[in-house]
Parts: C-alpha cells; structure tokens; sequence
C-alpha cells in the first residue's frame, strides 16, 4: 500500500471485508453480529455524511468513537427508559469477530434526554421546530463505527441477524466506498469568522431575574435547597453551519471537553461538555462531581486569585457538596468502596473554573450501567436537591423544555462497560440557524445578575465555535 493512499486502504479494507464475512455466523436467526477490522493509518477526524450519525471525541485524551447509518435502534420514554433499553439490548445475542486482533469492541451509543417524559427538544417558538429530531431515550448500534485511540483504529461492521453474505458484503462495500476517502480528505481549513444574530432567547434578562426571585422563595421556603435554571438562545449565521468545522473549533477551544455530535431527522445536537455522568470499565465505577464556577483572569495572578476565590467560596462549596452528598445517596445501595476526595479540585476550561471531585466506586453484582444512570440523572448540578422537588417545580417553572440539553449521552459496549457525558454546552443546529442552551445553579445567597453572568460565560463556549463553523 503505497504511503497508504486511501484508494490502497480501501482495496485493503474490501479484501479482509470479503474474507471476514464469509466466516460470520450469519444464518443464525437472530441477534446482532459484528467484524473488527483495523485500519492500517488512523485517521485524524470522523468526517460527516449524508444519513444519521454521531461523534464522541476527546481532544485531551486522544479518543474518537463514531458511528454511521443503523443497523439496529431502540426507544424508549418513560420513568423506566433505561430499564426498558437495558432489557431490549440483553434480548439478542451480540456476537464479534476480532479477525485482525485490533483489541477494540463493538459499540453502541445511548442517550436520553433530560426528563424521563415524551418530550421535544426544540418547542415551538422563536428559532424552535414541534417536531423532535432525537427521540426521548436512544440506543443505536451503528451500521458502522469508527473508533481510534493511541495512534490505533478500527472499523467495526454490524447486522442484525439472520443476513444474506453477498447482500451485506454488496452493502457493506458501498458504505465503504463513501466513508473511506472522507476519512483521509485533508482539513478543510478555517473559515473566516462569521458574525452571528441573536434572534430570540427565553427568558430574557426581566424574566430570568423573575426566574430567579421565584427559585430564591422556593429555596427560602423549604421545599428544595437548589434548583438548577437554564436559558435558551437562538442564533442565525451568515451561511450553513458546517458541524465538521464546528466539532473542531470546539475540540481546539476545549480540548478537556467531551465533543459529541448527533444527527438524525435533518438536525444535529452538538455538545462540549466537562462533566462525565459515569464511566464503568472491569468493574470500578467513577462518577464526576461538578458544581461551582468562577471565570477565568486576564493574567496569570488574575486567574490564580480567581481559583483561590473559587476554592473558598462558602456558596460555591454548598453548591459542590450538594452533588457530592447526591451520588453518595443515589449509588449507596448498589455500590461500596466509595473514595471521595477530602477537599475538590479545580477543572481549569478555556472560558470557566469548576470545582471537581472524581469518585469512585465498586458497584455491587446485578446493577448495569442502566442502572446506575438511572440512579444518577439528573445531578444537582443540573437539576438541584432534593431531585424529586427540584424536578417538580422545574417542570412547572422552566418557559421551555429542556429536550437533551442537561440529558446525557456516551458510548457503550456488548460486555456493559462504558461512559456517559452530561450534556452541557449545547447547540442544535439546522442550516444557518442554532439553538444554545446554558445554565446556573440558584441556592440560598445566589444574585439573579450574577447567575446571569454565567451562563453569558457558558454560551460564550459555543458562540466562539459557531463563528468559525
């Protein structure tokens, strides 16, 4: 394969393609195969294609999962969601064939939105859509995935069963065809940055301080000790927006950040989040605490004093051991082994300081990564404590629904390992339009315009990708 080419990598890639699938399974009557294939270079990016597809890529870490058409998908809304796709995902058996020893899996994505009722991720209004492009809890195995990590990559195949082999090696071959040379087309290059309208926002600056006040008598009152309020701001472009280019001004900006892309029904959620719901691999859980903010300074002492202040804040630190206190409670009877750092740390971004405890556990045996992300979500830090009475006058008090922003989204292996991201620092976007969505954490002591503040600072993290997208 001269220097690789991608015409020699794609001759490469249909010959194993048509050794492997003749040694599949495939007339087994049901359940889902897949075939591990190495690509011999690593691409540097998952490109975007016709069709539905995602992206997970962590700049820092050196990660990138994605997927491309769908070979098998299940929903589900509901408060038993996740317990219905955990049980759907168990029925078929998920056989995999590692012919090149890649040392990857198979993988699916799962995601779900912020409540656990049918709801629309844009409602109609200024810059919204009544129909609902991601549907209330997802899981989608991909017809093909892309995965890379360590300089290393792979395709990875998958079919329901039972299959025809010269049908999904006919199939197969065409996805190939497509996907192969966008892999290795080189970057486009940056785009001048553009100008972007504000077209709309709810609430706006009089409604969030009344949002605020309400929160702060609710607070006052009893019922909820914090309560998590989000803003919606729409944006129109010069031109379309180009998610490629989007995904990698967000992964340059904030290489700390999970990046995550969505697309189906002609719409794409685009997310750059630095908070981890959980991860489980081999057995140990971890789960990120993330609660309290401060701003980044202009200088090297600014920003140190800025820190200094965030790690004595009193308001800060209730707000942090809120969360703490609220992942203890939800995994205390399923997991053991807990490690809890004695004091928080500061998550440096390119926009925000928040403090961070990661923490650790051993889920007992029979409670799935479902399971634990039932228990988990909604956080306070994007919902507020006690859960139950802060959902219950968000649901009543919040001007839009909040769809997938706040929801959560990752990766997901056959063996139940996997990974999930809070979805935070959000956009869904459709042509020269785009739909932000920020919040604040409101406790006793919060300032209407000082939550106001932060959350202009956390869409500020989006608005700087859009403009060179």
């Amino acid at each position: 394969m001269d220097m690789l080419a991608p015409l020699a990598i794609l001759e490469h890639l249909e010959a194993r393609l048509a050794e492997a699938v003749a040694e599949l399974p495939l007339t087994t009557t049901s359940g889902l195969q897949s075939v591990l294939l190495a690509l011999p270079r690593a691409p540097a990016a998952a490109p975007q294609l016709a069709g539905r597809q995602f992206q997970f890529r962590h700049a820092q870490r050196g990660e990138l999962h994605a997927g491309y058409g769908e070979a098998a998908a299940w929903q589900a809304a509901g408060p038993e969601r996740l317990s219905s796709l955990s049980t759907a995902l168990a029925s078929p058996q998920w056989r995999r064939a590692d012919p090149d020893a890649t040392g990857f899996d198979a993988f699916a994505m799962l995601g779900f939105a912020a409540a656990d009722a049918p709801a629309q991720l844009l409602a109609p209004g200024p810059g919204g859509a009544a129909a609902a492009p991601l549907p209330n809890a997802l899981l989608w195995v991909p017809e093909i995935g892309l995965v890379c990590q360590d300089h290393a990559a792979a395709l990875v195949f998958s079919t329901p069963l039972p299959a025809a082999p010269e049908q999904l090696l006919a199939r197969w071959r065409h996805l190939l065809r497509d996907l192969v040379p966008a892999l290795y087309e080189p970057s486009p290059g940056p785009r001048p940055t553009a100008r972007l309208q504000r077209t709309g926002e709810e609430p706006d600056a009089t409604g969030w301080r009344r949002l605020v006040r309400d929160a702060l008598a609710q607070i006052a009152a009893g019922p909820v000790a914090k309560v998590v309020l989000s803003r919606r701001l729409m944006v129109r472009g010069p031109r379309e927006f180009d998610v490629a280019r989007l995904l990698d001004a967000l992964g340059c900006l904030f290489p700390s950040c999970q990046t995550v892309s969505l697309r189906r029904n002609g719409h794409s959620f685009v997310a750059a989040t630095p908070e981890r719901l959980l991860g489980l691999r081999a057995g140990r859980l971890q789960v990120d605490a993330i609660a309290g903010t401060a701003g980044r300074g202009e200088s090297l002492a600014a920003d140190a004093g800025l820190r200094a202040g965030l790690l004595g804040c009193e308001k800060n630190l209730r707000e942090h051991r809120f969360v703490i206190d609220a992942v203890r409670a939800a995994l205390a009877d399923c997991c053991e082994s807990f490690r809890v750092p004695a004091t928080p740390q500061v998550l440096a971004l390119s926009n925000a300081q928040h403090l961070w405890s990661p923490i650790d556990a051993r889920p007992r045996p029979g409670c799935d990564l479902f399971d634990l992300a039932a228990r988990l979500h909604p956080t306070p830090a994007t919902n507020g404590q006690p859960r139950a009475a802060a959902q219950a006058w968000l649901r009543d008090a919040e001007p839009f629904p909040r769809g997938w922003y706040t929801g959560a989204a990752g990766i997901l292996h056959p063996n139940g390992d996997g990974e999930l991201w809070v979805l935070l620092r959000c956009a869904q976007v459709r042509g020269a339009e785009a739909e932000l969505f920020a919040g604040a954490g409101i406790v006793a002591g919060s300032d209407p315009d000082a939550e106001w503040g932060e959350t202009e600072a956390k869409l500020a993290a989006m608005l700087s990708a859009l403009r060179y997208a």
